[in-house]
Order: C-alpha cells, then sequence, then structure tokens
C-alpha cells in the first residue's frame, strides 16, 4: 500500500478499496492485540515495563493505521468525485 498521497497518482480505485480492506483488518488485529495486552498485564503474566514498551508501539501502530485510512477515505473521495484531482 502507498504511504504517501503522491503514490496514489497511478493508483485504480480498485486497488485502493483493497488497501481499505486490508487497513480496515489490520486495525481490528491492532485492537484484538491491545486487548491481550492489557488482559495480560492485569494477570501479571507480563512485567510493567514489557507492558509499557508494548503499549508504546501498539499506540504508534494504531497512528499509523489510522493516518492511512484516512489518506485512503480522502484518495476514494477524489477518485469517485468527478473533476478533483486524483492526488494532494
Amino acid at each position: 500500500m502507498p504511504t504517501s498521497p503522491e503514490e496514489f497518482i497511478t493508483s485504480t480505485l480498485e486497488e485502493m478499496l483493497g488497501w481499505q480492506v486490508e487497513n480496515r483488518m489490520w486495525s481490528k488485529e491492532l485492537r484484538r492485540k491491545s486487548s491481550a495486552l492489557v488482559n495480560s498485564r492485569l494477570a501479571n503474566e507480563i512485567s510493567l515495563a514489557d507492558y509499557q514498551a508494548n503499549r508504546k508501539k501498539a499506540q504508534e501502530d494504531a497512528a499509523e493505521c489510522r493516518r492511512r485510512a484516512a489518506m485512503l477515505d480522502t484518495q476514494i473521495v477524489r477518485r469517485r468525485i468527478a473533476g478533483l484531482p486524483h492526488a494532494i
């Protein structure tokens, strides 16, 4: 999946819709992992330091997932509305 709006110029709407599905699946997996992480900490299966390190990575991944979702939404709308450029 492209990581910047400029990379969408040669992408088709169908490709973008596929990436949107993939990103939604990634988001669901991130939420599942986050829940498992919290449960592991509550059950004292992992140390606070391990929890904090994993939580930081999970938050970074979630932020990237949201960024990609916003970028895809924008590009899909632009493709569907006639007369607007395909990229920012």
